[in-house]
Order: structure tokens, then C-alpha cells, then sequence
């Protein structure tokens, strides 16, 4: 359990790295569909902590980061652990009459290892929809120019060098300082012992390098396969030189999934919506505390909540899945839209309603909870224009209660306000 932030706790700041101008670049437009804005606003502000180049800043106090970011304690106990989580940052406490912290910065993977990551990329892809995707690979592209008709003339080192002899003790310092990167620790039951002992002696144990079990068990994670599968898998990789392809075992584990799914990707279904397009805390009517339900539970939990808790049935998660992969709604909007359709539909959801109407609001861009609640009101009352006009018998369906314009003013009870934090605990 994290432990609560007191703002008079104590930090110090220490640059583990090199942080370059491009390293920025690659935390705020790739990192931020993954940890949201207020992790990536947690990394900045660190770095803003560091003067220029120093490797360790003065001793601050974290009234200073929560009155700089207008976040709780409890916020930025949740962004320090996703830049923890994604490898951008350590922490260290010591215990005290006032706690003290130490924070290590790490830069992160570069874009070229990000895109090529066997998670990140496919996490990014779920987050942001192929366009915003596209726009970000050709963003850090590197432009391809003709070099037709020349010829190369760059001389080599010893052409332009002449050695001397030269006698120096201690030339090289080990704490000199270097661009250091996490690598991606992720806690697994995965039995990678098991893997390797019992794949069978025709394949060499030594082709399990520590890199190829790092890939292995991130695939794992990332496509839920035991090693027992994952064994199968890989003896179909091995190439003529008794080593795995690595970019054959991406594809084929992929293929796996694919194959056990539908054609689906890792789906982000328990995912919540990007903090980014989330709306500012701070009002209290009851419609603003529907809004940070739907903005702060999974489509998944919420989806249970409306089934009592029971688990709902495979044809409605892949349902949740399509609207998320294939029409890349956020969490957020998926909430509002299964609401809106189980409360019009006699708590049904049925496919190729849901899907019609998801195609809509791809279609107009709906992004945020709020654009998506007053859209579905929109949309209702035009249906029920359309039914009148054309002299047709008017069916009054039941419908949300965020619906109601009283909502939008009235004031949530404390009792209210309780009830839907231990609703939010469940969630957490």
C-alpha cells in the first residue's frame, strides 16, 4: 500500500540520466496516452526541479508539487506510481518525523524503441485510434532523401587521427553520467524456469538470453499465455541458426490472440478514461459526480455493476471490445453510450443498435463524457421529432437519469456524495 503524502513530506530530485530535448518530446506526445497528464505533469515538474544540468536538486517540499498542479495527495501518489510503473522514475523513502523522499529520474526508451516495444506500441494504438497513431509514427519519422548519383566521401577515423602513446591512470569514470533507461519491470506468475527446462533438449537453453526472456514475458502479459503455450510457440520460431526470431514470435504469439479472439487485440476494456479528457474536479452537483463515474470506472466494471456483479456474458465484452478497438471510443464515451442503450432498450444490448449508433459518434469525434451525455440527449429528442412528424405511435422509452436538466444544478447530499465514494472504492 502507497503511503499517504503529507505536503510537508521532504524530496530531492536526482537525474539518474541525460534528458534530452527529443527525450521530452517522446514523454508528452507518446508516454501521455499511457500514464495521462498528470503523471506526465509529475515528470516535467521534476525535471523543472533539476537546474539546467545539476544531477540533484535542493531540498523541496510536496506542498510545492500539489499547489503547483492543483492535484491531491492521493493524485500524485497515483501518477509517481504509473511513471514507476513505466519505467521513468524510483523512489525511495525514509521514515521520519517528516518522511523523506528521493526521486530517480530515467530517461525514456527512444521513439524507435517505443514503437517497436511488444506493449507500448499496442497499448498507444488501443489509446489514441489508428489516425492519432499514424500522426504520431510519421511525426517522429525520419524523412527519406534520394541520395541517387552521389557518392559517399566521409573519411574514417585513423584517416583524420593520428594516434599518440599515452599513459593515464583511472581514464575512465564510472560515474560519469549517461543516458540510463528503465527497464520494463512487470510482476508475473509467469514460470519462465518451467519454459526454458522443459522445452525440450533439441533446442539449445543458451538461445534464452536475458533480453529474449524479457520479450517473452512481456508478450505473456501483454496476450495472457502461459508458458505452456508459449512454449508451443516458440519452438515454431526457431530459425536455421537454433535461435528464435523474435519478430516471427511477435507475429506468431499476435496471430495466437488474434485467432482465440476474433481477430481482436489486447483490448483496454478495464482501461478508464485518458485523464486528459477528463472534466476539472471541483463542482459538486449530482450530475458532475455521475460524470467522474463514468470517467473513473472501466466499461467493464461498469458494465458488471449493471448485471448486480455478475460477470457479464462474452457477446457483451466483445461488444465493448469493438466499440474500443475497432471504433476507438474512450472508456469514458463507451460508459455513457451502454447506459444510454440499456436504459432505452429494455436492458438489452443489441448489437447492431449499439454499433449504429458508436458509428455515429466516431463519426462526430464524441470524446469526452460531457459531449457524449448531451449528444445522446440530442439525438433521443430528435428520434422522438422524427416519430411525431411522421404520425407514428410515439413509444416514451424509459431513459437515463442524466437526462434530467434538474441534475445539471442540484446539489449532491453528503449522503449521496458517501455513497458514490464507496461506489468509486470498488472501482479503484
Amino acid at each position: 500500500m502507497d503511503k499517504k503524502i503529507l505536503p510537508a513530506d521532504n524530496y530531492v530530485v536526482i537525474n539518474k540520466s541525460v534528458i534530452t530535448e527529443i527525450d521530452k518530446k517522446v514523454v508528452n506526445m507518446l508516454y501521455l496516452p499511457l500514464i495521462g497528464a498528470n503523471a506526465t505533469m509529475v515528470f516535467n515538474l521534476f525535471l523543472n526541479d533539476l537546474d539546467k544540468i545539476d544531477e540533484i536538486s535542493v531540498g523541496l517540499e510536496h506542498a510545492k508539487i500539489l499547489s503547483s498542479l492543483h492535484i491531491s495527495s492521493d493524485e500524485f501518489v497515483d501518477a509517481r506510481s504509473k511513471l514507476e510503473g513505466i519505467g521513468l522514475l524510483k523512489t525511495y523513502l525514509k521514515e521520519d518525523t517528516i518522511n523523506k523522499y528521493i526521486y530517480e529520474l530515467y530517461s525514456p526508451v527512444s521513439a524507435h524503441e517505443f514503437f517497436s516495444h511488444p506493449i507500448f506500441n499496442i497499448v498507444l494504438y488501443n489509446n489514441v485510434g489508428k489516425k492519432e497513431y499514424e500522426r504520431l509514427v510519421n511525426y517522429f519519422k525520419v524523412p527519406k532523401i534520394s541520395k541517387d548519383g552521389y557518392i559517399e566521401i566521409t573519411k574514417k577515423f585513423n584517416q583524420v587521427f593520428e594516434m599518440v602513446p599515452y599513459t593515464s591512470s583511472d581514464m575512465y569514470q564510472d560515474n560519469i553520467r549517461k543516458s540510463n533507461k528503465r527497464k520494463l519491470d512487470i510482476d508475473t506468475a509467469f514460470d519462465m524456469n518451467f519454459l526454458i527446462e522443459t522445452i525440450g533438449s533439441n533446442i539449445n537453453k543458451k538461445v534464452f538470453t536475458k533480453d529474449l526472456q524479457e520479450l517473452i514475458i512481456q508478450l505473456a502479459y501483454l496476450y495472457d499465455i502461459d508458458a505452456v503455450k508459449m512454449q508451443n510457440i516458440i519452438k515454431t520460431c526457431i530459425n536455421e541458426f537454433g535461435t528464435v526470431n523474435r519478430d516471427q514470435l511477435r507475429k506468431t504469439v499476435r496471430d495466437y490472440y488474434q485467432f482465440d479472439h476474433s481477430g481482436l487485440l489486447p483490448t483496454m476494456i478495464d482501461s478508464t478514461q485518458p485523464e486528459y479528457l477528463r472534466k476539472a474536479i471541483g463542482d459538486n452537483s449530482k450530475m458532475a459526480k455521475m460524470i467522474y463515474t463514468f470517467e473513473t470506472v472501466s466499461p467493464y466494471e461498469f458494465l458488471k455493476s449493471k448485471h448486480n456483479g455478475a460477470e457479464p456474458v462474452k457477446r457483451d465484452i466483445m461488444i465493448l471490445e469493438d466499440l474500443i478497438i475497432d471504433l476507438k471510443l474512450k472508456p469514458g464515451v463507451v460508459n455513457v453510450l451502454i447506459d444510454y442503450v440499456l436504459k432505452t432498450q429494455n436492458n438489452k444490448l443489441v448489437r447492431n443498435y449499439v454499433e449504429t449508433l458508436a458509428g455515429e459518434w466516431a463519426r462526430n469525434k464524441i470524446e469526452t463524457v460531457e459531449d457524449a451525455m448531451e449528444y445522446a440527449r440530442k439525438m433521443y429528442k430528435k428520434s422522438l421529432k422524427t416519430a411525431t412528424n411522421s404520425k407514428k405511435d410515439v413509444k416514451i422509452n424509459s431513459v437515463p437519469t442524466w437526462f434530467s436538466e434538474q441534475v445539471v444544478v442540484e446539489q449532491a447530499t453528503s449522503e449521496e456524495q458517501q455513497e458514490m465514494e464507496e461506489l468509486l472504492k470498488e472501482y479503484k
